[in-house]
């Protein structure tokens, strides 16, 4: 098998059907775990900061709050970056690259919890560089675009980015029952004495890194061995440096970022929200099913957008239901720490998180659309011939569903930062809520007016 594809025009339907069908969903089906382990590792700091108190580690509610949010910050910045590598060096050779990558922030993570006295300064590195999980998603997602046809793309780019999405629940439920157990022996080190109130217990907090090497590496193999760069994909950062121009580009980064920002805001702060607002709920017990709910969602969300051909009116719609989500949330949080309903809060915060995942496959529907039809209209009015007007929108197209990524990103970090600043201005979240809820009225009214309303300018 060529690694590198030399003719590829998945909107031919007989080059589909011959051959081209089979290879689009070899790649599909070989880049999804990568970028499970990906997100797993760019979330995983979520589940570990919990515990790190209990072990003998002195750090403060808002140095907890930082490294839980700084893989976010750090994984949106490498987004921007990473959007641009796949026409530059083939998406192939980037996923294996980008893949290996997730080996630093793992083995790093797993030696330096096993010694209380590693400095802040070290954590906070290591935190950073689990943004290179983050980044992933922009490149994979970029990547895939380019293989399937207009039709199946809300499909295809929602079942990688939402079985994708799976890692970040997968680190919250997993993390908590590895680290139960020496699960590689005297190779992972020692156990180290978990203590709160009267409780004392055996943990093995390093086996939160080092449980995914394994998998990272055979990941990295397959990529390597299975997957193809397009030749037609190929182009330079000068190229795809036009959607900088695109009004559109900008318009979908502020959508997404309701959207996919939300979905991983609320993952990377749901543990420490619960823990902050519930003090007597375990939040490992519950936390990792907001990310599994949003995460099965999204491939749903893509295929209703395909199903009903219009990703605008499921996000007009999705919207909707945030903004009555967040009042909900409000509803049942305690007040002055009295009162409240965990269990009304909890559910509120699943039908959030279903609703990201929605949205999340609907706005991925929308950018190859918009940019497609963009283009060609340009077609149409002789300003350039077919075969450009399609290579030009996919490469267009990949590039915005790269750079939204990587702007929505920054959700992961300001959400639950958010939260940390407003308890401490205000004694409660509730202002950061508010904050959400007058966000989400202009993603509604930008979404409705330019993609969803009748006559709206690029509707989708």
């Amino acid at each position: 098998m060529s690694r590198l594809i030399q003719h590829w025009q998945p909107e031919d339907k007989t080059f589909w059907q011959n051959g081209g069908k089979k290879t689009a969903n070899r790649n599909l089906w070989i880049s999804i775990p990568a970028l499970m382990l990906a997100f797993a590792i760019w979330q995983v700091w979520s589940v570990a900061v919990i515990n790190l108190p209990a072990i003998g580690f002195k750090f403060d509610e808002n140095q907890l709050f930082w490294l839980a949010a700084v893989p976010a910050l750090s994984g949106a910045t490498l987004r921007v970056f990473y959007s641009f590598m796949v026409p530059v060096f083939g998406g192939r050779r980037w996923t294996v690259i980008s893949t290996a990558s997730l080996l630093m922030p793992a083995v790093g993570l797993g030696l330096a919890v096993q010694n209380p006295d590693t400095s802040y300064g070290t954590m906070l590195l290591l935190a950073l560089l689990c943004g290179f999980g983050g980044g992933n998603f922009s490149s994979s997602m970029a990547n895939i675009s380019f293989f399937f046809p207009k039709a199946e793309k809300g499909t295809a780019m929602g079942l990688n980015a939402g079985l994708g999405n799976l890692g970040v629940s997968l680190a919250q439920f997993l993390v908590p029952l590895v680290i139960t157990s020496a699960l590689f022996g005297a190779l992972g080190g020692d156990a180290q004495t978990w203590t709160k109130g009267d409780v004392t217990k055996q943990i093995w907090l390093q086996n939160a890194g080092f449980v995914w090497v394994p998998f990272i590496i055979v990941s990295t193999l397959a990529a390597w061995f299975g997957m193809n760069d397009l030749a037609g994909a190929k182009a330079s950062f000068k190229e795809q440096a036009v959607i900088f121009k695109r009004k559109h580009n900008w318009i979908m980064c502020i959508i997404y970022l309701g959207t996919f920002g939300s979905f991983l805001g609320f993952a990377a702060g749901f543990p420490l929200l619960i823990k902050n607002q519930f003090p007597g709920i375990d939040p490992v017990k519950y936390a990792f099913l907001g990310p599994f709910v949003g995460a099965i969602a999204r491939p749903f969300g893509g295929w209703l957008a395909d199903k009903i051909h219009s990703g605008a009116k499921i996000t007009t719609w999705v919207f909707v239901g945030m903004i009555a989500g967040v009042f909900g949330v409000l509803a049942f949080l305690p007040y002055g720490g009295q009162g409240g309903s965990f269990w009304g809060f909890f559910t509120c915060f699943i039908a959030l998180f279903a609703l990201t995942g929605i949205g999340n496959g609907s706005t991925f529907m929308q950018i190859p659309i918009i940019f497609l039809n963009y283009h060609q209209h340009l077609a149409e009015q002789g300003k350039k011939s077919r075969e450009q007007a399609l290579a030009e929108a996919g490469k267009e197209g990949a590039a915005v569903a790269g750079f939204t990524g990587a702007f929505a990103a920054y959700g992961g970090f300001f959400i639950p930062k958010s939260y940390g600043t407003s308890i401490a201005l205000t004694g409660s979240v509730n202002a950061a809520l508010y904050g959400f809820i007058a966000f989400y009225v202009i993603c509604l009214l930008l979404n409705w007016w330019y993609y969803d309303r009748k006559g709206a300018e690029a509707k989708c």
